[in-house]
């Protein structure tokens, strides 16, 4: 079965910057958006940053002009670079993926980010 596979979370400091990448661990087949969610104990997961297959990308307020969503669709690759980030940050980081067609989605495992001294 195939998954989608996350790396890059850590602890960072404030100001400080985080990659976070994401890739499925196989063949799944045409793609349509790929996108970061977060979430935070007890709070609903939300969308940080979405890009569409056709170049088009979407952020949330919070992390416009500091949060860039960029896709490898050679390998399926989505990437999401954070700089300045804040406390409000700190988050579960999940990566997420729709299927051109059938819909059918994909989350990753999550990936924890951390903004603290």
């Amino acid at each position: 079965q195939v998954q989608l596979v996350e790396s890059g979370g850590g602890l960072v400091q404030p100001g400080g910057s985080l990659r976070l990448s994401c890739a499925p661990s196989g063949s799944i087949g045409g793609i349509d958006s790929m996108a970061w969610y977060r979430q935070t104990p007890g709070k609903r997961r939300t969308l940080v940053a979405v890009a569409f297959s056709n170049g088009a990308t979407n952020y949330a307020v919070p992390v416009q002009g500091r949060f860039t969503i960029s896709r490898d669709n050679a390998n399926n690759r989505v990437d999401l670079q954070m700089n300045y980030l804040r406390s409000d940050d700190t988050a579960v980081y999940y990566c997420n993926v729709v299927l051109r067609g059938t819909g059918q989605t994909y989350w990753g495992q999550g990936t924890q980010v951390t903004i603290s001294w």
